[in-house]
């Protein structure tokens, strides 16, 4: 990791707490870090307490602040900021990323949600899952965005990390005007076929 993720992180009143997310629970936090750093600006992150979408930011693990990770918007790029997502757009799907290295596998793969105490679910690879899931959506007149939020980095069995997807029911922004929904649906999008492109070479 590069010294620009370890940099000192200041925590004030005014900070959003939706962008700190507590890894204290991860035994596996290294790898948990890792795993993280290869979604950073390929998944958009969504904070509730200011209804926004960041697309462009960095994650930083400051030590000084312990088991923490801190996702930080890029304060030269506010307009890459998504503003006026309302909780109510937001659901989750159940759908989980995992690393491929931990079962022996390159790239990400996508199962379904994972249960403590339970087996591994099976696993598909990510751009195959992700294809599948966009055709599907496509055919009922519907667009998958996928986003995460703090508590979607998660660990199963003390083992593997993972993320939880969310999603952005677009068509429920009904207080956007109808070329802000399409602009939102358009930025999350390009972002995700960034890592679709990415997915069967990102490994952590």
């Amino acid at each position: 990791m590069s010294g620009m993720e370890h940099q000192e992180v200041h925590f004030g009143q005014q900070q959003n707490q939706d962008l700190i997310w507590d890894m204290d629970n991860m035994a596996k936090r290294e790898l948990a870090e890792r795993f993280m750093q290869l979604f950073e600006n390929r998944l958009c992150v969504y904070s509730e307490s200011v209804n926004q979408i960041y697309t462009n930011y960095s994650l930083h693990f400051p030590h000084e602040q312990g088991r923490k990770m801190v996702v930080l918007p890029n304060q030269f790029a506010f307009h890459d900021n998504l503003h006026g997502i309302e909780s109510t757009a937001i659901r989750k799907t159940g759908l989980c990323v995992v690393p491929g290295v931990v079962l022996g596998q390159p790239g990400l793969l996508m199962a379904t949600q994972l249960k403590m105490g339970g087996p591994m679910p099976k696993t598909v690879p990510f751009k195959r899952a992700l294809a599948q899931i966009i055709s599907s959506q496509n055919k009922i007149g519907d667009t998958f965005l996928p986003i995460m939020m703090k508590g979607d980095l998660r660990e199963f069995d003390q083992q593997v990390p993972y993320i939880h997807l969310h999603r952005l029911q677009v068509e429920e922004l009904t207080r956007l005007s109808t070329f802000e929904r399409q602009d939102i649906q358009q930025t999350i999008t390009r972002k995700l076929m960034a890592l679709y492109r990415a997915a069967d070479t990102l490994n952590c």
